[in-house]
């Protein structure tokens, strides 16, 4: 029996060494279609009784290779790829509910999930619920009874609430709805929900699993592999949100690096939130671990995203954003470079001001993606747009 490799070793090493020819780096298989000789390969392709590829569209080898990738390093049985991760949360979410069933979300969620939410799924029938999974309670569940989805983020986005997940599947069994927990912002690296208890999870792979700013994608994967096949073939085919076999050579290079870049984005995030913490301009900072308690045995890490409010006006918050020159204003993270963002303008546009309230956040909360840079120069950068923003 093989002994399971070490995180790092899963994300550092990506080559088949059975089959030839045995290079070191996978290649790409940038094709549409695949040729057969005989209709009785295409019968047995079409039938899934061989393994041979047919169209991109439902496979390709150099998708299967970082669908294979991305499923070991979240201890899963398979999984999909899928041409961005709004393509993953949609396809997951509308397989999992049909007309006249109901989704349980969080009350903060990524705009155009909540978007998904709050207007796609109810045009289908499906109605949604938006509440403070930090507060339910055993006892609540029974208003909820057709609730068939539990869904979250962990980090929240964009002010990094935690939500325990061992207690999310806990609660969704008294009712028997399937969890599906959203990991972009800690990756498998420092997180793993399937083995706390989710039924699916999700990441938008443009994010840390590519981490170069250069890729569109997401990722759905799961310990029943029944479900993951239908979510393939019934879903993502279907709905044509595929990721092309370039896109997918590109994240299997940037995933090598994966564990080196989330330790140091880590640290830098540390140091910055930190300063933030200390410095008399700053109202409040967000930040796992720094401002709230870890939740015990479900995060080996705390990642790279900060959210601050500083005290001044939003006029002045505008002005500091603004101000910065190595933080780019723009909206996405994960990226190596530090990135800058106003979630109420931005990547939370659709969430209206009184809902930011109700929601935990703000008209003038500021995101950061802390990048891999010098710590000390991102705090300089800082430094100069506090004082700019007075």
């Amino acid at each position: 029996m093989k002994a399971a490799k070490g995180m790092a070793t899963l994300i550092a090493q990506t080559h088949d060494d059975e089959k030839k020819p045995r290079s070191l780096v996978p290649p790409l298989h940038q094709t549409a279609t695949f040729y057969f000789n005989t209709i009785d390969e295409v019968q047995k392709a079409f039938s899934f009784e061989s393994g041979d590829y047919v169209y991109t569209r439902g496979n390709n080898p150099t998708l299967r290779l970082l669908e294979e990738k991305i499923t070991a390093l979240e201890k899963g049985r398979d999984g999909v790829a899928f041409a961005s991760g709004m393509a993953a949360i949609s396809s997951v979410l509308l397989s999992l509910v049909k007309p006249g069933e109901e989704v349980l979300f969080h009350r903060t969620l990524y705009g155009s999930t909540y978007s998904v939410g709050k207007e796609l799924l109810p045009r289908y029938g499906v109605k949604t619920h938006f509440v403070d999974l930090n507060r339910l309670r055993a006892e609540d569940m029974a208003a909820y009874e057709r609730v068939k989805v539990i869904y979250f983020e962990t980090p929240v986005n964009p002010n990094l609430e935690l939500i325990d997940i061992r207690k999310m599947a806990a609660l969704g069994e008294i009712i028997g709805a399937r969890v599906v927990v959203d990991n972009t912002f800690l990756t498998p690296y420092f997180q793993n929900p399937l083995e706390l208890g989710a039924y699916v999870v999700l990441h938008s792979g443009t994010k840390y699993l590519n981490g170069h700013g250069d890729v569109v994608a997401g990722f759905a994967v799961s310990k029943d592999q029944a479900y993951i096949h239908r979510l393939k073939f019934n879903f993502m085919t279907e709905l044509g949100g595929v990721l092309s076999p370039f896109n997918a050579w590109l994240i299997l290079r940037g995933l090598k690096t994966l564990h080196v870049r989330m330790e140091r984005h880590q640290a830098n995030a540390l140091a910055v939130a930190g300063f933030l913490k200390a410095h008399p301009g700053v109202d409040k900072v967000h930040y796992p671990g720094l401002t709230e308690p870890v939740i015990a045995g479900q995060m080996r890490g705390t990642g790279g995203m900060i959210t601050f409010e500083i005290k001044g006006s939003l006029e002045e918050s505008v002005a500091l954003v603004e101000s910065l020159k190595l933080f780019r204003l723009a909206v996405s993270l994960g990226d190596i470079e530090s990135l800058v963002e106003m979630p109420s303008a931005m990547t939370h546009f659709g969430y209206d001001a009184d809902t930011l309230e109700e929601f935990g956040m703000s008209l003038k909360m500021i995101r950061l993606s802390i990048g891999l840079e010098d710590p000390a120069d991102l705090i300089d950068d800082l430094t100069r747009g506090l004082e700019a923003g007075r």
